[in-house]
């Protein structure tokens, strides 16, 4: 086990853990001001510190403090802005589901690679079931998105198969994630 006391004089401890408990001691370092930061930065993370400060009830100072903590610990991993797809012609949202020829580890590792490369892709994960990865993938139209098909992810390494469902519309989309799971750790 592993102790790192913080400049916020926060105590840490990380040691290795099952998965099963991950979830259960995901964010136990982190207090009602930590969560209220997260909370509020995932709403507008735009805020200054002087009107984040205020929406938590704390001094601007201490604000920064956690938020640099908690940059420096994982928990936020960047800021970013979230642009409307439409405006800048990207009309389709299609979700591809790969199925790769190999499922060997050096063969799923050169296909992730590949895949990390195209700014088209921009969600990748690993399934179960049926597929190897399911992607995101964002075309100016119908055309445009045949084209990368057949151009870019069937010429990906080790791909087998495509299997292509699209958007007919955005129910919800960049949602913030829930954080009621979280307990308020005690000072």
């Amino acid at each position: 086990m592993t102790l790192k006391k913080s400049a916020l004089g926060k105590t840490t401890a990380s040691t290795p853990s099952a998965s099963t408990d991950s979830a259960e001691r995901a964010g136990s370092a982190l207090d009602r001001y930590d969560l209220a930061i997260l909370q509020a930065l995932q709403a507008d993370a735009r805020l200054s510190n002087a009107e984040l400060a205020s929406r938590i009830g704390l001094s601007a100072a201490p604000t920064w403090r956690r938020v640099k903590w908690l940059e420096e610990q994982g928990y936020i991993t960047g800021y970013r802005a979230e642009i409307d797809r439409r405006k800048i012609g990207l009309g389709v949202l299609a979700f591809v589901r790969v199925d790769a020829d190999r499922n060997t580890a050096t063969a799923t590792r050169q296909l992730e690679e590949a895949i990390r490369r195209i700014p088209e892709v921009i969600a990748c994960h690993y399934i179960s079931g049926s597929g190897t990865f399911e992607l995101e993938v964002m075309a100016t139209d119908l055309d445009a998105f045949s084209r990368f098909a057949q151009g870019t992810l069937l010429n990906l390494p080790h791909v087998k198969d495509l299997h292509t469902s699209f958007s007919l519309g955005e129910v919800k989309a960049g949602g913030a994630l829930p954080l009621g799971h979280l307990r308020a750790s005690a000072r």
